[in-house]
């Protein structure tokens, strides 16, 4: 295997192996070569991530926890702690901002690099590729997975090729060779519908597809699908890079196991949200000014109401007071809840100078909440958590305050 041709961007594409789950064995070792499935639980939970030897057996990403549970009793089910993930992720992405700007972000374990320049300082490709892996497993402790082409689609499937903790280069003389043998749906794009438009056509591989004319895909698929499928087939994909943005948006979300309609659950759920989002603010480095709640009903009808303040803030407090304003207006009684969620948006980093109002103390919740952060960060999330949180209720985590 070899670079890319001479003259062209080498797109790169890093995605952790199995997560959450790795982020999990990391914390607690005596999980190693242990089956283990990170998942909500209650009967609406749904899987995140497995280990291999558990994905083996038909456990994937999105599957109903209890689906789960039957293909792989023997497994440790954990729930997921979605704020260490978000810091460890954050270290990933240091170590790839580390060896160029241009990152593209997907998700919080995967990532499009752009290596144009790169390639003069730091050797290679592939030597960028090992040295990449090697500085997230000794910094992280956790393996990754790296496929190289000379763009985002074949970078993608030379990952996956590599998976578990390996590395893939394909070259452009390999492409055609490498893509055509592979089933249609590893084209992006192609789910089960655009899937069973194309058997009916007789296309089972990538190969198929691409030896099928345009005009063809196009009166199955569409203008726009008919064609960028023909070109992915030939391994042509356009598309750029794009370096991160900042976040505008922190929040968090709870799942219900059942329906709720109790008024002092669903405060307790604002509560617990608003101090997770809150802790993820200060964790950022940003504050935001508009609070948004979201409601979905039993029906899967879902509604959001936002309030914008004056000046924005990182404080749980504050913004569950904003919660609690924009829940009640609804009047929703004893309507049926399936999810409550809160996000603050509008976000600002840095120093966020307040304006404190008449007679208010110089040092008050700001600086309380910045001090539970420094003895979670030192004992552990349980350590402290507010006292409204330790009174039983449903919830879908396996723990209630954070």
């Amino acid at each position: 295997m070899s670079t890319a041709r001479s003259g062209a961007p080498a797109i790169m594409h890093v995605d952790m192996d199995a997560f959450y789950a790795s982020v999990e064995i990391r914390r607690n070792p005596e999980l190693w070569n242990t089956p283990l499935v990170v998942a909500g639980q209650g009967p609406r939970g749904v899987v995140l991530s497995a280990t291999y030897d558990v994905r083996a057996l038909g456990v994937h990403a999105g599957q109903a926890t209890s689906r789960a549970r039957r293909l792989a009793p023997h497994a440790v089910f954990l729930s997921p702690d979605h704020d260490d993930y978000g810091l460890v992720s954050g270290g990933v992405m240091e170590v790839l901002r580390s060896i160029t700007p241009r990152v593209e972000p997907l998700s919080l374990d995967e990532a499009f690099l752009d290596l144009a320049g790169v390639t003069r300082r730091l050797g290679p490709p592939e030597a960028v590729g090992e040295n990449i892996r090697a500085r997230i497993l000794d910094e992280q402790g956790i393996t990754c997975s790296v496929g190289i082409a000379d763009n985002k689609f074949t970078a993608k499937l030379a990952g996956a090729l590599a998976k578990p903790d390996g590395l893939s280069v394909i070259r452009p003389e390999e492409v055609v060779d490498f893509l055509h043998p592979l089933p249609v749906d590893r084209l992006w794009g192609v789910g089960e519908r655009t899937g069973a438009l194309l058997t009916d056509l007789g296309l089972a591989t990538i190969g198929d597809v691409a030896h099928t004319s345009v005009e063809t895909l196009s009166r199955a698929l569409g203008p726009a699908a008919g064609r960028g499928l023909h070109e992915l087939a030939w391994g042509r994909d356009r598309r750029p890079v794009i370096p991160w943005e900042p976040e505008r948006s922190i929040g968090a979300e709870e799942t219900f196991p059942t329906d709720v309609d109790d008024p002092d659950v669903i405060r307790r759920t604002l509560l617990d949200l608003a101090h997770r989002t809150a802790t993820r603010l200060r964790r950022a480095k940003a504050a935001g000014r508009t609070v948004t709640i979201k409601i979905r009903f039993a029906d899967f009808s879902t509604l959001t109401r936002s309030k914008t303040l004056r000046e924005a803030t990182d404080v749980g407090h504050e913004i569950y007071g904003v919660a609690c304003v924009l829940h009640g207006a609804l009047g929703l009684e004893r309507a049926r809840l399936r999810l409550v969620g809160i996000r603050v948006e509008g976000l600002v980093g840095g120093a966020h100078p307040r304006q404190l109002a008449l007679g208010e103390r110089v040092l008050g919740r700001r600086e309380a909440e910045r001090a539970a952060d420094a003895v979670r960060g030192r004992f552990g999330d349980a350590a402290l958590t507010s006292a409204t949180l330790l009174t039983p209720g449903p919830r879908s985590r396996g723990r209630f305050g954070r």
